[in-house]
């Protein structure tokens, strides 16, 4: 299992890759290459995946207020 620090520089190396429109991501002492943009959308996915499993995010909470009586 990767430790957490790790986690979050491989999503940051991965987002910044398809930011910049590239497929090639570097980090640490590795280098892949991915074929296509949707590679690179499933390995993001894939590491968000399991940073949500580690406990690392949490989706934000959502408030709607409702009111009946004008303004």
């Amino acid at each position: 299992m990767t430790d957490m620090s790790t986690l979050l520089a491989q999503l940051e190396a991965l987002k910044a890759a398809r930011r910049s429109g590239t497929r090639v991501v570097q980090y640490g002492d590795s280098r892949v290459e991915y074929r296509s943009d949707a590679e690179l959308m499933a390995a993001i996915a894939s590491v968000q995946t399991e940073i949500a499993a580690e406990g690392g995010t949490s989706r934000p909470t959502v408030a709607v207020v409702r009111s009946s009586k004008g303004y």
